[in-house]
């Protein structure tokens, strides 16, 4: 079900290899990115941490959290990073909103920023998800596309971007291009500007539209510090345990991205992360649990993954028994749990 073209080797040497390697795919002798090329073996330097990264050499808790609204259990676990979820599309036009609904320079919302870096943490920006319209859908180019990246980025204060792309928008090749060229142009201005990609992922591992975005980024001489792989949504036929299936998903990823980048075991893991998604979700027979979370824990630290994450902090809490406004998917785990038990479980 999932393959990749022998060329995919030297197109993908460098896509996660950048940040960490400093390897690039535009280097001057041309040789990175020439198919049917075999790329120079790296030299295994360690991977470059985030700047909220590098107070621990462990593994890192950096949640999803909401944009807008403030959850009581945004802190438990101590984050190094929040994900703020999410900056899309009005719908109609190139202009970048929180939830596609929100400005960017909401006051509301920057202040709630301000709220979650006091005690340190970073901020990254995530762009897109499940639902509504990623930007790179609703703009004509790539310098309209790169100005609203940059928008979201200086209004959240950040200099981290994540790009959640998933359903249509994955299997969307001139929305892809497009994008992969516009943080391009956008990390030429902002050397600083760190990127992951968020991407679907199965017990097997990374699907081919995920590869191809990955090759597209590579082309256009993206730098992409970490793959974070959704380990979650399997399908009805996967009935067994979910940590299982984090870790299975995880191996299964970074056997393709070691062949891929021709890179060390430390260095493929440090450029991966893990999403869950706490409690039950909405395929049948997916409950992910607090032993799950503990058992991804011990996992990311023993291989030494970059970060881990959940979905999302507003969801870390228990149902209240009977009430209409409690939705478990929505606002709560439906799960038993103490508030904030999965964010101690995944931070250790």
């Amino acid at each position: 079900m999932h393959t990749y073209p022998g060329k995919s080797a030297a197109a993908l040497t460098c896509a996660i290899a950048l940040a960490i390697t400093g390897c690039s795919a535009g280097s001057d002798d041309g040789t990175a990115g020439a198919a049917g090329t075999a790329p120079s073996a790296p030299q295994q330097p360690s991977p470059s941490p985030s700047p909220s990264d590098t107070a621990s050499s462990s593994t890192s808790y950096a949640p999803y959290v909401s944009s807008t609204e403030a959850s009581d259990s945004d802190s438990a676990g101590s984050p190094a990073t929040y994900n703020l979820a999410f900056v899309i599309s009005d719908g109609s036009d190139c202009t970048p909103r929180w939830n596609g609904t929100d400005a960017i320079t909401d006051s509301a919302t920057k202040s709630r920023i301000s709220q979650l870096a006091q005690d340190g943490a970073g901020v990254r920006v995530s762009f897109g998800g499940a639902s509504g319209k990623e930007l790179a859908a609703s703009c004509d180019s790539a310098a309209e596309l790169a100005e609203a990246y940059g928008k979201a980025l200086d209004a959240a204060g950040s200099s981290q971007a994540d790009f959640d792309i998933e359903g249509d928008e994955l299997t969307d090749s001139d929305s892809v291009d497009l994008r992969s060229e516009a943080i391009a142009l956008l990390q030429k201005e902002r050397g600083d500007l760190e990127v992951s990609f968020t991407l679907p992922v199965m017990p097997a591992g990374l699907d081919d539209d995920s590869v191809a975005l990955l090759e597209s980024a590579n082309r256009h001489d993206v730098q992409v510090s970490t793959v974070n792989i959704m380990t979650m949504n399997y399908g009805e036929s996967y009935a067994g345990d979910m940590g299982d299936y984090a870790l299975t998903s995880a191996k299964a990823t970074h056997t393709q991205l070691k062949e891929i980048f021709g890179t060390s075991d430390a260095t493929a893991w440090r450029a991966m992360a893990l999403t869950s998604m706490l409690g039950v979700n909405d395929v049948d027979n997916e409950t992910f649990t607090l032993d799950d979370a503990a058992q991804v824990r011990e996992f990311a630290e023993e291989k030494g993954i970059g970060w881990i994450s959940m979905w999302a902090t507003f969801r870390d809490r228990q149902c209240d028994d009977g009430s209409s406004s409690d939705d478990a998917l929505t606002n709560c785990s439906g799960v038993d749990q103490e508030d904030g038990a999965f964010a101690e479980a995944f931070s250790g």
